[in-house]
Formats: C-alpha cells, structure tokens, sequence
C-alpha cells in the first residue's frame, strides 16, 4: 500500500493511513542519538500517519561540546570555565531534542529519567544514578510502562552486536527492550504499569557496510575527498542481517535538519555528518536498512527484503495480551 502523505515517499509499499493510527516507538540512549539513527523512517511514517514515540532513556549529561564554533566570540561558550560549559551544555541539552524531536515529527518524547552513563571505564559509569548501574527489572518496568501507555505495534532498538561502540547506555538499550517487547503483554509482569499490551515486531538498527562504502565513494566524487580513515572502510558491517529497507530519500531533511538542533553536539562544518547534501546523499544511498529481530506475525521469505516495518501487521493491529 502507499502512504498518501504529501509529498508522497520514493519507496512503495509503506503501510497506508489507518483509522486507528498505527504506533512506531523507538529507543534511544542519549539526546542527538534519535537524529542520526532512522531520523528519516521516523519522519516518513509521521508523515503517511503514524503515531510516532521517542523514548531517550538518559539526559546525556556526560556529552562534551563537539561544536568549536560555539566557544568563538560571541558564541555562548566563549570564555567559559569548564565547569560553567558543563553546566550550560547541561542546560541547552534538552532544548536541542526537544527541537530535534519537533523536525523529526515526533508525536511524544518520552524521558526515561536516567542519568547519562558515559563512557566505557569513565567515572560516571559508578554515578549511582546512571542507566548503566539501574537495575534491569526495574529499567525494563519502566520501559513496559511506556509501551502499555502508548501501545506500539512495532518497537526499533538497538541491535545485539555493539562491538562498534560498545558505549554502556547503549548497551542497556538492547538488555532491557528484549524484555520489555515479551513481558509488556504479560499480565503477570508489572501488575501496576498498565493494561498489558504485546507489540507485534521489534527491530534493530543496522551497520551498513553497503551505506558507508556508497557515501564514502559519493564524496570522494563530489568532495575530492571522504572523512572516512580506512579502519572505518575496513570495519565489518551487518549487511547479511538486513531484513527490510525503507526509500527515505525524500525525507533525508529529517537527519540533517535534526542533526543540526543538536548545535553543541554536532559541527555543522563536519563533513563526517554533512559531506553531502541531502540531495546528493538521495542520489548515492536514499534507504535506510532495519533488521527484523522479532516478529509475531511472520517474517520475510529467505531473500526477501521487506518495504514496511508495519508488513503483516494490519490483521494484528489491536495488540493484545498474553
């Protein structure tokens, strides 16, 4: 079926308007996480009507200013002390997703209210308030919580294998949204955070290897050069894992609008985020991969690529329990 949103996606076969609007939540481990990971599947699925959710399960209060532009004259963070730009970026950190979240398209953003737990081995992985250290019952209660209220059909995650960017928050993203997804709908877990209600499907965000090598190649022919050092060329990506890719190309603006919002975080100069433009990121790579890691109601034949997260789940639309 194709969405009729206006303008209408490149891809065929996105899930069309419903009477009762589908739900697409997604999680997320820090603020400007949800801008470059499926900032243009969100936006095309707001947009064909889909109820969208964010859920960022830390403040990102270890994030750093990676915008050097900021502590130029003028700029906010100019002449600060360490503390005084820790304590702004502090400040401006919920301001940006909350901007970000409102490109996107996002219909509710959710604070799962655990304090960023940064880097492998760094001292906040001990802050007794961090997500890394919360007890993963009680994370997981929370994140049912969530789902019953918002009843999602489909649920994006993070996937099992994080050797890339084995970050701690990321981490418990995985560890407690398998959970979450089985006990949501079981009545017997967390009698006191709502009407159970089962999602349909669950996926994971994806390594490309095929994405990178296509914008790598795209900017050495438009830039004369890529960003990309050859241990990134060289990583190893989850390319035989991919189950379903969605034509975004059309709604590309989503990524590097969103990525934008997040000023202290993202360098608008940095040709790692913006070596091509929107335009020329659509003619080189206009999809953007997914795999499929649970699914209720049946999964693509061997070698079939699927075109819509919400595949299958039309006859399956009211949920349930278990």
């Amino acid at each position: 079926m194709a969405c009729t949103a206006d303008p209408p996606p490149r891809g065929a076969g996105i899930v069309s308007v419903v009477a009762d609007p589908l739900c697409l939540l997604t999680i997320h481990a820090h603020p400007d996480d949800e801008a470059s990971k499926g900032a243009p599947t969100l936006a095309l699925y707001h947009a064909c009507g889909v109820r969208t959710v964010l859920v960022c399960c830390t403040g990102g209060e270890e994030g750093e200013l990676q915008n050097p532009h900021l502590r130029e004259p003028g700029q906010p963070f100019h002449g600060l002390t360490s503390e005084q730009e820790r304590a702004l970026l502090t400040e401006l950190r919920p301001h940006e997703l909350q901007r970000s979240a409102e490109i996107i398209g996002f219909d509710e953003v959710v604070m799962l209210g655990y304090r960023d737990s940064g880097m492998v081995d760094s001292p906040a992985n001990d802050h007794p308030d961090c997500f890394h250290r919360a007890p993963l019952d009680e994370a997981v209660g929370r994140l049912v919580a969530v789902i019953r209220r918002v009843r999602p059909q489909v649920i994006i995650t993070y996937g099992d294998d994080q050797r890339g960017y084995p970050h701690p928050d990321h981490v418990k993203v995985h560890e407690i949204s398998m959970p979450a997804f089985e006990r949501a709908g079981d009545a017997s877990w967390y009698p006191d955070a709502g009407v159970p209600w089962q999602p349909l499907k669950l996926y994971y965000t994806v390594w490309s290897r095929a994405r990178l090598m296509a914008v790598h190649e795209g900017m050495i022919r438009h830039r004369g050069e890529s960003p990309f050092e050859q241990d990134w060329l060289d990583r190893a990506g989850h390319d035989d894992r991919i189950t379903t890719r969605l034509e975004v190309g059309d709604y590309l603006w989503a990524r590097s609008g969103a990525l934008r919002a997040h000023a202290t975080q993202v360098d608008p100069t940095e040709p790692w985020w913006f070596g091509l433009s929107d335009q020329q990121l659509a003619e080189v790579y206009p999809w953007e991969d997914w795999i499929l890691a649970r699914s209720l109601v049946g999964t693509p034949d061997a070698g079939e690529i699927e075109l819509d997260l919400f595949a299958g789940v039309a006859e399956h639309a009211d949920g349930g329990t278990r």
